[in-house]
């Protein structure tokens, strides 16, 4: 099969503008992440809207596509990115363009997914671990993914799901697995194509996450499953965390 991987990234963010352009270690967040993924694909891109990001993108050598204003998230920017490249693969798999922790065993894990026929639609989750808590648990903005035998999302949900009858919430952790979702896909290319002309669904205007119109017009979504923990930039506070983060880990990036 033939993956291509393709990094949306926007200058407007709301709550950290230029925020792919940030430096982190001495190196753009962006470059960051282009880095961590560049041998996974059989081709890698970032799709823009900005010409300030597409100069930085070319100034360190990545590839770069400019892609429409009106694009309203990460799916529809890799679609359009795919129109403007006149792209011939089998799977497109979506970077998230502020995760430079990403790393190859989790995009194999995505790839993996895509061995299974029946999948439509991949995407990465972690389970919470006992040391999490209630707090970490419960936090609205870290969706929570309920599975089914065969590794298939069956529901995404800012509440904490399952609902462990009979149990303190406080002991939750200790008597079920519960799952993160991670913000990163991997779609097979006809099923992009069809997913961006869906229209909004009842579920995902409730909860606000469009991986449920997915699931509400049938489409199957497997999930696969890491262990590997990822600091994400979506403010300034996470770019020191980020920092911090890599200090934690030991990681040594080139300066």
């Amino acid at each position: 099969m033939k993956f291509v991987g393709i990094i949306p990234a926007r200058y407007a963010s709301t709550r950290f503008p230029a925020k792919v352009l940030a430096m982190l270690n001495g190196k753009p967040v962006i470059q960051r992440v282009y880095e961590q993924v560049k041998d996974c694909f059989d081709d890698l891109y970032v799709a823009t809207d900005d010409s300030r990001i597409a100069d930085v993108v070319r100034s360190f050598g990545g590839k770069v596509v400019m892609t429409s204003e009106n694009c309203k998230n990460g799916t529809e920017r890799c679609y359009d990115a795919c129109c403007n490249l006149d792209i011939e693969c089998d799977v497109v798999v979506n970077v998230q363009g502020d995760e430079p922790f990403i790393q190859q065993k989790q995009i194999e894990s995505l790839m993996a997914c895509f061995n299974d026929e029946r999948t439509d639609i991949a995407t990465l989750v972690k389970p919470f671990e006992a040391a999490d808590g209630w707090e970490k648990l419960s936090n609205p903005n870290s969706p929570k993914v309920v599975l089914n035998d065969n590794g298939f999302a069956m529901y995404f949900s800012r509440s904490v799901v399952p609902y462990l009858r009979g149990i303190e919430q406080e002991e939750w952790l200790n008597n079920h697995t519960f799952y993160k979702h991670l913000g990163v896909y991997a779609y097979r290319l006809d099923v992009l194509k069809q997913i961006t002309s869906l229209t909004q669904t009842p579920l995902e205007k409730m909860e606000s996450l469009e991986q449920l119109r997915w699931l509400e017009h049938g489409y199957k979504i497997k999930v696969g499953v890491t262990d590997i923990e990822t600091v994400g930039i979506d403010t300034p506070e996470d770019l020191e965390r980020a920092k911090e983060f890599a200090a934690s880990i030991g990681l040594r990036w080139d300066e």
